[in-house]
């Protein structure tokens, strides 16, 4: 009696409700192993054009640069993902435009004015939560030996051979307002290291013209 109105059987129902569940499933399955393919082709492929670029352009790494017993001594604080230091996608775009802007004269990132602080100070507090420590024992009343540096980014172009990163570099201010090796070079730990000083020598010029580049952090130890 219920055909006659057009209203299906309850069972052919229930067969057409099962039959929609099972493709439903068939395609949730499918998508999911496509996707689960094309991501893992797609970091292969990605990680294999970076190894042979040797652009590692999706890591930052802190640089401390030491003059010390009449050597340059370069060494990384940390390393984190672009996405664990900028926080944002928008900065994080800025960032790798400015480090593709750099070249082997001009290695430090061509930011515009009214972004550089904004980008400097994601650095500066990846920096300045690595050595809190120092700051609670300072609170604390105990003895600390404070230094101030000067925080600026860079992406050094060096060669094919050489890995690429964009660079937070933390260097002494005294060493920025009055550089140790205007004209020769210090002892070097390796011969590449000379282009670090190259580097250095930059950041001296443009800390003098335009200090914006540029963020002052105290650390304490």
């Amino acid at each position: 009696m219920l055909s006659l109105f057009g209203v299906e059987p309850l069972d052919q129902i229930a067969t057409d409700s099962g039959k929609k569940l099972v493709v439903a499933a068939i395609v949730g399955v499918a998508s999911t192993v496509a996707s689960f393919v094309v991501g893992r082709y797609w970091g292969w492929y990605k990680a294999h054009r970076e190894w042979h670029s040797k652009e590692f352009l999706n890591r930052v790494i802190v640089s401390l640069n030491i003059f010390a017993d009449g050597y340059l001594k370069i060494r990384t604080v940390l390393e984190r993902s672009l996405e664990e230091v900028f926080l944002n996608q928008v900065a994080i775009d800025k960032v790798l435009t400015a480090a593709r802007a750099c070249t082997p004269d001009e290695p430090i990132l061509p930011i515009a004015k009214a972004d550089r602080w904004y980008l400097l100070n994601f650095a500066l507090n990846a920096v300045a939560e690595h050595f809190a420590a120092g700051q609670i024992r300072l609170d604390a009343g105990l003895p600390v030996t404070k230094i101030k540096y000067t925080l600026f980014l860079t992406c050094e172009v060096v060669g094919d051979e050489r890995i690429r990163k964009v660079r937070a570099m933390l260097v002494r201010v005294d060493h920025l307002t009055a550089f140790p090796y205007p004209d020769t070079l210090p002892n070097l730990e390796n011969p590449w290291h000379a282009d670090r000083i190259k580097t250095l020598r930059r950041a001296c010029e443009l800390y003098a013209k335009e200090p914006d580049n540029f963020l002052t952090l105290e650390v304490c130890v």
